[in-house]
């Protein structure tokens, strides 16, 4: 089956300047393919580069040796080359990306968060709101949260407004980086079923899940990441 996204090679060093131009090597020769309706697991111990790796998928890191592609409106497109106005397109359709942690938007309501890159889509403002409504309330955030910014939400409560964001619109590639860490057994759950939807209609999925339980539950296969000293 045709992979969604695959590495070359793949490598990421990172310099510290301040330290003599020292180099630390953190990635090295990652050859990684992940297949549509497929959720990929990153193991390894703490430190081996699984969130590097994760930062170098989205194109937020920039990749040291070798190339990532992306099949993006039917084509292979190579991120590590990719123009930022690719980048934005292939974000805002084939390419999604939840993080531990909501990158706090200011006075914006977390029902507009989670609905804008389904308007970015092209998706009438109103059914975009439902379908976040939907899904917010799905992962049992009360109603009358949805109209405050998120700033003064717990953990838990921000996660949540950052997974509906992120399950909101269809991504072919979705990457998840601890997307259960915050959470307790309900919404684990909740979780759990929306990879399985999401695989089902075709995702291809890469992600750190530090819950052994929640991993087994929807990884198909894991991919080990080492240190670069245990990997020679």
């Amino acid at each position: 089956m045709t992979a969604l996204l695959w590495t070359e090679d793949l490598g990421k060093d990172f310099v510290l300047h301040l330290q003599g131009g020292a180099r630390i090597p953190v990635l090295r020769d990652v050859a990684l393919a992940v297949a549509p309706g497929e959720c990929v697991a990153l193991a390894g111990p703490s430190g081996a580069g699984k969130s590097t790796l994760m930062r170098c998928l989205y194109g937020n890191y920039g990749a040291g040796t070798g190339r990532i592609f992306l099949r993006h409106q039917g084509a292979a497109v190579e991120l590590t080359t990719a123009d930022a106005r690719q980048m934005r397109a292939i974000r805002r359709d084939s390419l999604g990306y939840v993080s531990q942690f909501l990158r706090v938007i200011p006075r914006v309501p977390a029902l507009d968060i989670v609905a804008e890159p389904l308007v970015a889509r092209g998706m009438d403002r109103a059914a975009a709101r439902e379908r976040a409504r939907a899904l917010l309330l799905r992962l049992n955030l009360p109603e009358r949260l949805h109209g405050l910014p998120p700033a003064t939400f717990s953990g838990g409560e921000q996660q949540r407004v950052n997974l509906a964001r992120g399950f909101a619109p269809f991504y072919p590639v979705l990457l998840l980086d601890e997307p259960t860490a915050s959470l307790d057994a309900a919404n684990r759950a909740v979780v759990i079923r929306l990879i399985a939807e999401a695989k089902q209609a075709g995702a291809a999925i890469i992600g750190i899940f530090h819950d052994l339980e929640v991993r087994d539950r929807v990884a198909d296969r894991l991919f080990e990441v080492l240190p670069i000293q245990d990997a020679a």
